[in-house]
Formats: C-alpha cells, structure tokens, sequence
C-alpha cells in the first residue's frame, strides 16, 4: 500500500469514527441524547387506568407496518426530559400537569447520519381529567415493508383509535441505559 492510499483510508477511518461519535441535535423538548433506553414488552395488559386526580394522561404509541429484529425503538420527551420509551407495536402511559406541553419523539438507535429524519415534535394543551393519544409511525412510502422509502413522524390519534391500539398493542416498560 502506497502512502496515499495509507492516508485515504487514515482519512475514511477517521471521518466513520467522529460521524459514529457525533451526537444528535435533538428539540428542546427531547431530553438528553446519551440516554437510551432498554425495552420489554408485555401482552395482554389490562387497559391503563385514567389520569391520576388533578392530571392529563398521555397515551405513547408506536406504529409500525411489520415487527421484526430490526425495528427502531422511539424515546419521548416532554418539557425537555425523556418520559419513556416503546418498540415495535407497543405503548406507555404517562400521567402529566395540566397546561402546554411539549413533546418529542426521536428514533433510538438509528445512524447519526439519519437521526434527524427520526425526530418530530407536537404541542398539546392538557387539561386535568382528559386523556390523549399520540402515535409515532414509521411508514413504508412506495412500497412494502423490506421496499420504498421509510418516513417517520409523531400524531395525534382519536379516542377510538387509541383506544384500539392500546387493547391490540403491547404494554412497554423499560429501563435507562446510559
């Protein structure tokens, strides 16, 4: 190997590394991008209880068009911390203040290259007694699962959707990981 192929591939190696050690910019309403979360699911919970006395719940839901090993999972912010994690066809509940919220959603463990593509935001004016539902989806556009191109993003759903989801989907707990 002559020395400028040496120094070419010096150059690659370095730049892979600082791209792999290059930290997300997240929203401010994420939390700190070096906590991770590791998740479990569990089937066949009881539907959540409603929100505690004086308190808004949020219901957390991740969509996914097929479950398998290489599914991304997505961390939730709110007000700028994370609140918790999910993965695959899953979801959490969260019991929250009354008043303006902000949310986040950002995929975890996906290429820094790509993380920005993985993140979306909402605001949601909670009010005590109310419940709400919110689902991050990753999407195939184009195509099926394994085909097309991947979009990702955090919405709203309606009560019965929600309602849906949380009777079909899988209760996820988790731990920090940082």
């Amino acid at each position: 190997m002559n020395s400028r192929h040496f120094v070419l591939l010096l150059c690659v190696l370095l730049l892979t590394a600082a791209q792999a050690k290059a930290k997300t910019v997240l929203p401010d309403a994420c939390g700190d991008d070096s906590i991770k979360f590791d998740m479990k699911t569990e089937k066949n919970q009881p539907a959540p209880a409603g929100p505690a006395d004086g308190k808004a719940q949020i219901v957390f839901i991740e969509s996914v068009p097929q479950e398998g090993p290489f599914v991304p999972s997505v961390r939730y912010g709110v007000d700028g911390s994370w609140a918790g994690a999910n993965k695959g066809n899953s979801y959490f509940v969260l019991n929250v203040d009354p008043g303006t919220r902000h949310i986040c959603v950002s995929a975890q463990g996906v290429h820094s290259a790509m993380a920005k593509d993985f993140v979306d935001m909402a605001t949601l004016t909670a009010e005590a007694g109310k419940v709400y539902y919110f689902e991050a989806a990753f999407n195939v556009i184009g195509g099926r699962a394994g085909g097309g191109v991947l979009s990702f993003g955090l919405s709203p759903l309606d009560e019965d959707t929600g309602k849906y989801r949380v009777k079909a989907w899988k209760l996820a707990t988790w731990k920090t990981n940082k």
